[in-house]
């Protein structure tokens, strides 16, 4: 068997007290898009943040081609470049044109000549339809354009996995369709994925496999269509009613 992409194993978080992930383990292999449902404050967000360290984890491992993401090799910044992560909230600098956003860390974080990152960032605009835009300041864009411009962010290091945080949740309804296009972009050509999302009709359309999670547990993983339509375990089900009845699925 090939060694997952990634490969967490009894992972375990806490907040003070609050017990946030409880012994979570969880592979995904190399090209697998994987969605993470559940309803908020179930631990979904945290466990992404585990994966690449913007937040340290209290017991288990995780592991990135085989490797303990806490391993010296990688160090801080080396992690970040080989796991990508795009948030709801943009967190684009107003100050800066969208290609400065898009190679500030190439440049400053990782070191790479302005030259050859400013190559990858109008490569990346061309191919989300951005090109006019390089230029442009985020407050001239619509939030559809300024979450693109969040997704080539972290694509500017060509990293091996991609974490999406609820990338859809600060959008108008008339805007989530162009972001989502861009993720199915990314899928077909091959990217590791896993992505928290509400948009329950897009997990079961492009992800490989969908994972329910409650009270920081996964209580069930399975083919998005089978899940969708007949859930094994009756948390899941009382969720996904609730998704339906809300008309949301």
């Amino acid at each position: 068997m090939s060694i997952p992409r990634i490969a967490i194993d009894g992972v375990t978080k806490y907040y003070g007290q609050t017990l946030v992930l409880d012994e979570v383990s969880l592979d995904v292999a190399p090209h697998e898009v994987v969605c993470l449902i559940g309803a908020s404050g179930s631990g979904k967000s945290t466990l992404l943040r585990c994966i690449n360290r913007l937040v340290d984890f209290d017991h288990g491992e995780i592991r990135l081609d085989g490797i303990s993401v806490e391993d010296a090799q990688f160090g801080h910044t080396g992690l970040q470049k080989r796991i990508g992560i795009v948030f709801q909230s943009y967190n684009l600098f107003p100050h800066m044109s969208v290609l400065d956003n898009i190679t500030l860390a190439p440049r400053k974080v990782h070191k790479i000549a302005r030259e050859a990152a400013e190559a990858r960032a109008r490569e990346l605009l061309g191919l989300f339809g951005m090109a006019e835009h390089a230029l442009s300041y985020p407050e001239q864009l619509s939030g559809g354009q300024q979450q693109r411009v969040a997704i080539m962010r972290s694509l500017a290091t060509r990293p091996e996995v991609l974490l999406l945080d609820e990338v859809t949740a600060a959008l108008d309804p008339e805007l989530i369709g162009e972001v989502l296009r861009i993720i199915r972009q990314l899928k077909d050509e091959g990217m590791t994925m896993v992505i928290v999302t509400h948009e329950m009709g897009f997990a079961r359309d492009v992800a490989d496999s969908v994972c329910f999670l409650e009270g920081g547990r996964i209580l069930e993983r399975g083919d998005p269509k089978t899940m969708f339509a007949a859930p094994q375990n009756e948390r899941t089900e009382k969720f996904l009613q609730r998704i339906i009845e809300a008309g949301r699925l």
